[in-house]
């Protein structure tokens, strides 16, 4: 690994099961791989509704921005995979409580299914503190 890179796995969380990093620092920028409704922690997948699994994807986010040293309010971009466009407006209500005041390039990409049937992956991009 570059000696300017430094990844990222939240103390007290599971490692991913995939070959990945849930994030990698680099240049000032946090990098934040696509997060999926599943505890950190327990490993349990949110499966209840949009708003539900949104809650959990934006928790997880902010859980790796912290432990990268960076915040919600650092975000720069995300981007938003949904396998359900027609629930939008909820999405982006959970995401809007989320992120207050703050609004931060986003793009939406609706997605055939999601792994393990999931309806909502959230990626972004942050500015260290």
């Amino acid at each position: 690994m570059s000696a300017d890179l430094q990844l990222i796995v939240p103390p007290g969380t599971r490692p991913p099961a995939g070959h990945y990093s849930p994030a990698v620092v680099h240049a000032g920028l946090v990098y934040v791989a696509g997060q999926l409704p599943i505890d950190p922690v327990t490993g349990d997948h949110e499966t209840g509704s949009i708003a539900a699994q949104t809650t959990r994807v934006l928790r997880n986010l902010e859980i790796i921005l912290d432990a990268a040293g960076s915040s919600l309010e650092r975000v720069l971009q995300v981007t938003v995979y949904t396998s359900d466009v027609s629930q939008w407006s909820e999405i982006n209500r959970v995401y809007a409580e989320f992120f207050g005041a703050h609004r931060p390039a986003r793009a939406v990409v609706p997605t055939t299914p999601l792994h393990y049937g999931f309806l909502i992956e959230i990626a972004a991009t942050a500015a260290l503190k």
